[in-house]
């Protein structure tokens, strides 16, 4: 749906002056200031129209409560309309220094209160101790805000209560309010993983006949899971949720074959970057990966686990405080990974590498051969198509059969010859052209080209 800025802008100002007379009847009712004997919660937030405002529709849409909104409100006030929220700035006489129980930090770069967990407590809380439920709901890892990231409780100082970090608006979702449009989450160490987008089409993909079975296993899960899992009820006899391990040399395809199988089935895949996973603090890789995992399940994503047996491998002995926390996460990751709901793919180069005791928990194992010499020719004549004009002196089907290469080699030999092609301002590709880029391509593998190959070219 299209929204026009000047709408969504009126929507988030009218929530900004909703969240002004919630803030000022907070204190004057702790303060038992005048006015104190009416309650904040009497104060009707705005209503909004269907398909006015990519905010009013979020509203709607998700049947958001009261407390959830004021908390939505305060994580965007500093970014819409930071006055708001100035009133906290309020020194109690009795002791001449700001209410510790209002929240919040400032910083002279700013200038405005920027409001904490602690802030959210106290608007909702602070006169009803009771509520403090609805507080601890709104900024658990579980409420939906978090889940789908659409606010954060920054980490505070270890050594401050958990509530001390500032509460926020992402920046995505911010943006999504102002204009309308959705952005993917950026990658980052709070949030490591990112999207997988291919230009190639299903028909693209070449693979041998027993992998393609296996593969297209996994696109019928994804087509009709959801019906065997509740109108079959499969969900009361399985765990929700599909694993596959594709193991195979690299350019074998593993990588675009979960992009395709995203992208044929109208999802998205993220992958998650196992590098960013590891922090230095106990506890902040569970959180951090926590964050993908809530998130994908709401979405719907597929999670895209690449070189796997970096952190899936066999477990190692337990000599060292290192050992024993990576094997404490492999096992925390295991679980998630079968608690979710969704679709989980791994990719290695190296079955072997892999633990059988993990392995045995999914239900797909894909294994990615080198192509034979029809699906490389099928790799060759894709590669060239409509890119470089091919002299008639070359036989695909005879550099097929000859070459074992990968399909990721094809592609790098494609480049290569591109590129010699366009130094010579044309677009044809001569046999010695293909060759040397063939060469250069084995090379690699400390690899050169058989003689008696060259003798029948």
């Amino acid at each position: 749906m299209t929204y026009s800025s000047e709408q969504n802008l009126a929507a988030l100002y009218m929530e900004m002056d909703w969240l002004f007379n919630v803030v000022n009847q907070v204190i004057c009712n702790y303060l038992k200031q005048e006015g104190h004997e009416h309650h904040w919660f009497e104060i009707t937030p705005p209503e909004f129209e269907y398909g006015m405002s990519a905010y009013g529709d979020l509203v709607r849409d998700w049947e958001l409560n009261t407390f959830e909104r004021l908390a939505l409100a305060v994580a965007m006030a500093p970014a819409v309309k930071p006055d708001v929220l100035d009133i906290l700035f309020g020194v109690n006489q009795l002791i001449d220094k700001s209410f510790s129980e209002f929240g919040g930090v400032s910083d002279k770069a700013f200038g405005g209160f920027v409001p904490t967990g602690q802030t959210v407590c106290f608007l909702i809380s602070g006169n009803d101790p009771l509520w403090r439920v609805q507080a601890d709901l709104l900024l658990s890892s579980r409420h939906r805000f978090m889940s789908e990231q659409v606010t954060e409780l920054l980490p505070a100082d270890p050594s401050l209560p958990h509530w001390a970090g500032v509460y926020k608006i992402t920046e995505h979702w911010f943006s999504y309010f102002l204009t309308g449009i959705h952005t993917a989450p950026e990658l980052s160490t709070s949030f490591p993983a990112h999207a997988m987008e291919t230009p190639h089409h299903w028909h693209d993909l070449v693979l041998d006949y027993a992998v393609m079975k296996r593969v297209d296993e996994i696109r019928a899960w994804l087509e009709y899971g959801a019906v065997l899992m509740n109108e079959w009820q499969l969900g009361q006899k399985v765990k929700p949720g599909y694993r596959a391990v594709f193991f195979g040399p690299p350019g074998t395809g593993k990588t675009m074959t979960a992009a395709l199988l995203a992208k044929t089935t109208e999802r998205e895949i993220y992958r998650v970057d196992l590098s960013m996973i590891v922090s230095k603090y106990i506890g902040e890789t569970e959180k951090n990966l926590s964050r993908v995992f809530d998130v994908a399940s709401y979405k719907d994503w597929i999670l895209f686990f690449d070189e796997a047996d970096s952190l899936f491998g066999k477990r190692t002995a337990t000599s060292s405080s290192n050992d024993r926390h990576a094997n404490q996460l492999t096992g925390y990751l295991l679980q998630r990974i079968e608690d979710f709901p969704g679709t989980v793919i791994l990719a290695t180069n190296l079955r072997a590498n892999m633990d059988e005791a993990f392995t045995r928990r999914f239900q797909n194992m894909v294994q990615f051969t080198i192509p034979g010499p029809h699906e490389r020719l099928k790799l060759w004549q894709n590669a060239f198509s409509q890119v470089c004009e091919l002299d008639d002196d070359i036989d695909l089907e005879r550099i097929a059969t000859d070459f074992e290469l990968s399909g990721g080699q094809i592609i790098n030999i494609l480049r290569q010859c591109a590129l010699n092609a366009i130094r010579r301002d044309e677009r044809r590709v001569y046999q010695a052209d293909l060759l040397e880029s063939i060469r250069q391509e084995l090379q690699k593998d400390n690899k050169t080209i058989n003689s008696s190959i060259l003798e029948r070219m």
